[in-house]
C-alpha cells in the first residue's frame, strides 16, 4: 500500500528528469535526487517506498531518455497509474521494472494522498474512491517486472 501523488495530464520526461542532466547525472541513484524537479520539488523529499504517481493522460511524453523512469524507479515508486501513457514510456518502464497501469477511472477519482493498493496478479487496484479492475500484464511482462526490469530478467535467464 502506498500514498498516491497526483499529477495531471501530458507529464513529459522533461518534468520527470529534466534534460539538463541527461548527460551529467549517470548514476542511478543520483537520479532520484532530480525526480520531478520542475513539476514537484517536495516530491523526492516526500515520496516513500510503494508510493504510486496518478496522473491524466499522456503520461511520460516526450523524450525517450530511461532516467524519467529510473528516478522514479529509485525512490521506490511502486506503479504509475494513469489515463494513458507515452508508448515509449510505457516500454521504458517495464524494461526497468516499474509497472504502469492506464486506468481512467481511477486516475480520474484518485486523489492526492489517498492510499492505494495494487495486486498486479489480479489486476486489481484498490482506493477510498473505490476497487478498479485493470487487465493483468502477460506472464511474460510479469516476469520482466518482477525480476526489475529486462537487463534483470535477460541476466536471470542467461543465468549470468
Amino acid at each position: 500500500m502506498g500514498k498516491a501523488f497526483v499529477y495531471g495530464d501530458d507529464i513529459n520526461t522533461d518534468v520527470l528528469f529534466a534534460g539538463k542532466y541527461t548527460y551529467t547525472v549517470t548514476e542511478r541513484s543520483e537520479m532520484a535526487k532530480y525526480a520531478l524537479e520542475d513539476l514537484d520539488p517536495a516530491f523526492r523529499d516526500q515520496v516513500k517506498p510503494g508510493d504510486v504517481i496518478v496522473a491524466g493522460k499522456n503520461f511520460g511524453c516526450g523524450s525517450s531518455r530511461e532516467q524519467a523512469v529510473i528516478c522514479l524507479t529509485e525512490l521506490g515508486v511502486a506503479a504509475v497509474i494513469a489515463d494513458s501513457f507515452a508508448r515509449i514510456y510505457f516500454r521504458n518502464a517495464i524494461n526497468q521494472g516499474l509497472p504502469v497501469i492506464a486506468l481512467q477511472d481511477a486516475a480520474r477519482k484518485i486523489q492526492p494522498g489517498d492510499e492505494v493498493t495494487i495486486d498486479l496478479a489480479a489486476g486489481k487496484l484498490t482506493a477510498p474512491s473505490g476497487a478498479y479492475s485493470f487487465p493483468a500484464f502477460s506472464p511474460e511482462v510479469q516476469a520482466i517486472l518482477d525480476a526489475g526490469g529486462l537487463v534483470a530478467y535477460t541476466q536471470q535467464k542467461l543465468q549470468l
